[in-house]
């Protein structure tokens, strides 16, 4: 199998599918595969590496049968879940909540307005759900822990904030509009945000690996709040100044900045997952994230008294596009630094005989994944599922190797021998005819 010339690994050039087999094979067995050209001579040694894993765990391969588009692989083990999801109860918690939010918007804004304005806040989620989701494709985080960022961000963050903000009008009789806007909401909300990204730092661990994890679950808690947010902003508008004032309010918030919110609290993310990756404590990482949440404060207070005291459309072009677009650089190089991991662990694997080198650079380089992509979708069937299969659980094994190195995940063996498996079948079903 060649896959890139040895003067440039970082830019692979062809993928050269395998010679077909005898038109009528017999069979295709463990010592077959084991003996395969595409397995460096070292197979099922352990040249120099520390794992225990380094042997192959035993797995026969399925039969030599074109899969169909629709074929998947066999039931194979899966990593334990334990540390890596989110309560049950917890979604509960926030199901309640939601009931509560939905009587206090029918009561306050009335149902058309509400629903007028869920619909409109819908448009701006989207568009902030499928960016991070881009940030994420690298390795992407559980579903549940998905849905509950947004879920804490939309209900929770949301909910209690109102609280906050109703007790202290009580308590202190605060009127000033222009004080809640630049230090109240900011602290208040950033507060709510950021304890939502540490919960999953506390409950799930072991899907907490790094600062672009951080940055994603960060992203997604901003994203809900600012949804909901949204919905009132916009029914409000409607009410006191119909389609017009709707109209200006819309392309505020949802055109030209629909990523406030969740570049506000992905700072606060950013640093829980700076610590994250060293195996820090639930008492570091709360440290760290309160000072990531001075930094969401402090932004978040400037983007609101731009609007409060100085001209908006001024500091927005010169001050606030500028901010968005370094918030971007940031990301191409956490993502950078994220494929440098995953290809650094990759290739302890290789050195074992678990991947040939070719194949690290196919499954730890984006160049590498899309010529390994569309190689798969030559071969009878379609088996580009399958290749997505065998990149999403390569990825997985370099974090799981990743946490094992820094002594933080208890499991690591465990999930480590359930994705050498799953990762060995994957590439037999890519393989076989």
């Amino acid at each position: 199998m060649t896959f890139g010339g040895p003067s440039d690994p970082q830019q692979p050039a062809r993928y050269t599918p395998p010679s077909a087999p005898p038109a009528q094979p017999s069979a295709y067995s463990a010592a077959q595969y084991a003996q395969s050209p595409y397995l460096p001579p070292t197979f099922g040694q352990q040249p120099g590496y520390a794992s225990a894993l380094a042997q192959p765990t035993p797995y026969t391969p399925p039969a030599p049968v074109a899969p169909s588009p629709a074929e998947s692989l066999p039931a194979l083990p899966v990593p334990n879940k334990k540390g890596r999801t989110i309560s049950l109860w917890l979604f509960g918690f926030l199901g309640f909540l939601l009931l509560a939010l939905i009587g206090y918007f029918g009561w306050a804004l009335g149902p058309t307005a509400s629903v007028i304005g869920l619909v409109l806040a819908l448009i701006p989620l989207t568009i902030v759900f499928l960016g991070v989701r881009m940030i994420d494709r690298w390795e992407p985080e559980p579903k549940r822990l998905v849905a509950f960022a947004i879920a804490w961000g939309a209900v929770a963050a949301v909910g209690l904030t109102l609280l906050v903000d109703i007790g202290l009008t009580m308590l202190f009789d605060i009127r000033s509009e222009e004080f809640s806007a630049v230090i109240q909401a900011p602290i208040v909300e950033e507060f709510w945000k950021g304890l939502g990204v540490f919960l999953i730092f506390l409950l799930a661990r072991r899907s907490f690996d790094g600062p672009v994890d951080g940055v994603v679950y960060g992203a997604l808690v901003g994203a809900g709040f600012a949804f909901t947010e949204n919905i009132q902003y916009f029914a409000i508008s409607l009410i006191e100044g119909g389609g017009e004032q709707l109209g200006v309010t819309f392309i505020v918030r949802a055109v030209l900045s629909p990523f406030a919110h969740a570049m506000f609290t992905s700072l606060t993310g950013f640093a829980i997952g700076l610590v994250a990756r060293r195996h820090a404590s639930a008492g570091a990482a709360a440290g760290a994230g309160l000072l990531g949440m001075v930094g969401a404060i402090l932004l978040h207070g400037l983007w609101n008294g731009s609007a409060t005291f100085a001209d908006f459309f001024g500091l927005y072009f010169t001050l606030q596009v500028p901010l968005f677009i370094g918030f971007i650089l940031g990301i191409v190089a956490l993502r950078r630094e994220e494929a440098r991991l995953t290809r650094a662990r990759l290739a302890e694997y290789a050195a074992a005989g678990w991947f040939t080198p070719e194949e690290v650079t196919m499954l730890a380089t984006p160049a590498g994944r899309k010529v390994g992509l569309a190689w798969a979708a030559q071969l009878r069937g379609d088996r580009r599922p399958l290749m997505r299969e065998f990149i999403k659980d390569a990825t997985a094994l370099a974090a799981v190797r990743q946490r094992a190195i820094t002594g933080r995940d208890p499991l690591a063996v465990e999930d480590e021998r359930a994705l050498l498996i799953r990762t060995r079948a994957a590439r037999a079903a890519l393989l076989a005819y």
